[in-house]
């Protein structure tokens, strides 16, 4: 054995060759260079010198009988090691036999067999996905949602009240008792109160009315000016207003409520001039008592506005800011009656019969006033208020760290019960549902689901805002889609929804699996097939819960609603009407059935995003949007360059980076169908790359606090393509244009992945 060991060893050590250029030293070693012939074979020079040679050749005089030493040596060596495998192999499949493995004694919990050290368990087979979705389905009860609504409905539930903390305790609870690691996200916060010590008055020549309703965030004080009927506040009315030459500077716009947000047409009087604005229900757009007074808020932003871009920890380590957002102006809610005392009172010129101004009032001229002087008297006051978020969590089985978020606010101004008890109701019971799921079916999620209940949802989100400028430094690397869970049963008969186009095809796949609530058909069939996007889809407004994760986090975002046809307008919302006699009228006693197919709607949404190899997101599904506002650009520029307004800007640039996005979706999709998708790094990879999109369209040139919304495309600010498509200003024009197609530009490099592949397109 010796004698083989030692011949085997003198072959090896003799054979060390070397596949690199081996430079000569300065004393002159011999050594041998290796290159590469044009056939591709390999040519070895040997380079005399003196001294030891750094590479030395096989000897040519070795003796046959120590190679058959050699032989024989790794023959008996291999049989060796073939043996002493076979035999420990055996005893451990001996030792790991187990007919009746024990059970894990924990209720509720599965048993799983035990192993012998050393053994790998076998693999869980995988559920597929219908499998799951009938599961879900299943859980999706009429009685249970029934019974949890009603366990949900209360008479008052005030953002920061003994109600709504009551309410969050319930929800903790609850997210504990189902083992989802409960916790919560406390904020402290300014709310505005109507003063009850001292109501908010309007007085109109000798008149005087106390106010119900209020706008939060109103400028407090006292004004007077003359009024002035500005339809429905939209910039185009107010043109109208001053076509007629009706002065609004220093005015009182009266203005119906509907079209745009409380917020926008109190901003739009704002930049005119008028010292304050009352919003009125019209009869034409609301079917209310002619007392119903309207509660809402102001703010032109989510969040808390005085700290904005921060979070609401503790007020003390930030500096006295407050938002952009805010109005300058005194703001207030009127009823319809007053309102109808206003408009015959009002005097002035009256409109075109085309504008469209007149409304409900049948008797009534509506003219446009400036003639008689009106005061408005707002005595809201800031109280401090804590607020809770509740969350719980299941936690994904391959990629925990990656998770998707469904979320519901829990207060109203009143009852609320359309918004806060049905989305609450949703929220607790797919919680429940995917839990039981994991825990007794088998169901083993990718990634994680996060179940989020917020508080101040009728501020303007400010529960969810400022948990996104809490922790954003972490969310925008793991938080990949937001369902929202407000207001998704409105009525009966219709759909709508809004979301990020990344999402569109999944709410093309998610109606073709659902079944009306209303016919034995898909929601599919029931939107029009072919025409379902133009007869459901609807622009993300600023006024919709799921905008501050989209807009404002850049996170994949989707709203939903089950409507009555014709009517994509909740009325009682921002009243106490909003209860469940109003619901169930508008859902001809179905609520609790529709409620169901919510749950399930939101729910298989959810599966796809968790259970999928890949991220159900379609990066194709902004190419429309992109050229869209793209070519608004191009014909902005165009006509401001044939006035000889601009010279020497053309956008081409920014076609050009359109291009990139396009060219790295398809790089994308190219990756996926080369990818083995069993492979779960490589999948993560990808899901990494799908993630980057949404986020990288928020433009990096603008300040969170100062501009909020900084989406390139959904946002709000000088920095988004649709502000620059009416853009006056020609040197601000050519600064956010240049920005934008590097915005645009650096999103399509994070697409591409390996930064030697980046596009230079550009």
């Amino acid at each position: 054995m010796d004698q083989m060991r030692s011949a085997f060893n003198g072959v090896v050590k003799s054979v060390r060759y070397s596949r690199f250029t081996l430079q000569p030293t300065d004393s002159g070693e011999r050594h041998a260079e290796v290159k590469l012939s044009d056939d591709g074979t390999e040519e070895i020079t040997e380079v005399e010198a003196g001294g030891s040679p750094s590479f030395r050749p096989a000897l040519p005089n070795r003796s046959r009988r120590s190679i058959a030493y050699l032989v024989l040596g790794t023959l008996l060596i291999f049989i060796t090691g073939y043996l002493v495998g076979y035999f420990i192999h055996r005893k451990y499949q001996v030792e790991s036999v187990n007919c009746s493995p024990p059970r894990n004694e924990t209720a509720g919990k599965q048993s799983v067999p035990t192993q012998a050290p050393g053994v790998q368990p076998p693999d869980e087979v995988e559920m597929d996905f219908k499998t799951i979705s009938q599961l879900l389905a299943k859980k999706m009860t009429k009685e249970a949602f029934e019974k949890t609504l009603r366990r949900f409905d209360l008479p008052n539930r005030s953002a920061g009240s003994d109600e709504d903390m009551s309410l969050a305790n319930r929800i903790f609870d609850g997210f504990k008792e189902l083992e989802m690691d409960p916790w919560t996200d406390i904020h402290y916060v300014q709310l505005p109160m109507a003063d009850r010590q001292k109501p908010n008055k309007v007085q109109f020549g000798a008149e005087v009315f106390n106010l119900a309703g209020f706008l939060a965030y109103s400028v407090p004080g006292r004004v007077q000016g003359k009024l002035v009927y500005g339809n429905y506040g939209r910039k185009e009315d107010l043109d109208v207003v001053q076509k007629n030459n009706v002065e609004l500077k220093g005015c009182v716009l009266l203005v119906r409520a509907g079209k745009i947000s409380f917020a926008e047409q109190v901003d739009n009087a704002g930049k005119k001039g008028a010292s304050a604005v009352l919003i009125f229900p019209d009869f034409e757009d609301y079917e209310y008592q002619s007392e119903t007074a309207l509660y809402g808020h102001v703010h032109l932003g989510s969040g808390d506005p005085y700290t904005p871009g921060f979070p609401s920890f503790n007020h003390t380590q930030f500096p006295p800011t407050q938002s952009s957002g805010l109005p300058k102006i005194l703001a207030q809610t009127i009823t319809c009656n007053i309102a109808l005392k206003l408009i015959q009172k009002i005097g002035g010129p009256e409109p075109d019969a085309a504008s469209g101004f007149k409304g409900s009032f049948k008797s009534v001229i509506y003219s446009l006033g400036g003639v008689e002087n009106i005061t408005v008297e707002v005595n809201n006051v800031l109280v401090n208020k804590e607020l809770h978020n509740v969350f719980g969590v299941i936690k994904g089985f391959d990629d925990p760290d990656r998770y998707i978020v469904l979320g519901a606010q829990r207060d109203a101004w009143g009852s609320g019960y359309t918004r806060a008890t049905v989305g609450t109701s949703v929220l607790t019971e797919l919680a429940k549902a995917f839990h039981e799921m994991v825990e007794n079916d088998g169901f083993r999620p990718r990634r994680s689901l996060v179940f989020a209940s917020w508080s101040a949802g009728e501020y303007g989100s400010i529960g969810a805002t400022e948990w996104l400028e809490g922790y954003m430094a972490s969310i925008d690397k793991s938080v990949f889609t937001y369902i929202s869970l407000d207001g998704v049963v409105m009525g009966k008969g219709g759909f709508m929804a809004s979301a990020s186009p990344l999402l569109y095809s999944l709410l093309e796949t998610t109606m073709k699996e659902v079944n009306s609530p209303f016919s034995a058909e898909t929601m599919y069939n029931m939107a029009g097939k072919t025409k379902w996007e133009a007869n459901v889809m609807r622009p993300m407004t600023i006024d919709d819960p799921a905008y501050p994760f989209l807009a404002f986090s850049g996170i994949p975002s989707v709203s939903f609603h089950f409507i009555t046809p014709n009517s994509e307008v909740y009325t009682y919302y921002g009243t106490h009407l909003d209860n469940v006699e109003q619901l169930s009228y508008k859902t001809n006693q179905r609520t609790g059935e529709i409620t169901v197919a919510a749950a399930q709607f939101a729910g298989q949404m959810a599966l796809h995003l968790v259970h999928d190899h890949l991220l159900s997101l379609d990066m194709n599904r902004y190419s429309n949007t992109l050229t869209k506002a793209v070519v608004q650009v191009y014909r902005h520029i165009q006509r401001l360059s044939q006035s000889g307004k601009l010279k020497d800007l053309s956008p081409n640039w920014l076609n050009r980076a359109r291009g990139s996005f396009q060219r790295a979706a398809r790089g994308i999709y190219d990756d996926i169908a080369s990818t083995n998708l069993d492979d779960k790094e490589a999948c993560r990879i990808l899901n990494d790359r799908i993630m980057r999109v949404e986020h990288n369209l928020l433009s990096p040139y603008v300040s969170p606090v100062e501009v909020p919304f900084r989406h390139l495309l959904f946002g709000r600010g000088s920095h988004t393509l649709a502000s620059i498509s009416e853009a006056t200003d020609m040197d601000e024009l050519r600064t956010q244009l240049a920005l934008a197609t590097w915005n645009l530009q650096g999103c399509a490099n994070a697409m591409v992945g390996d930064i030697w592949d980046l596009d230079e397109e550009i």
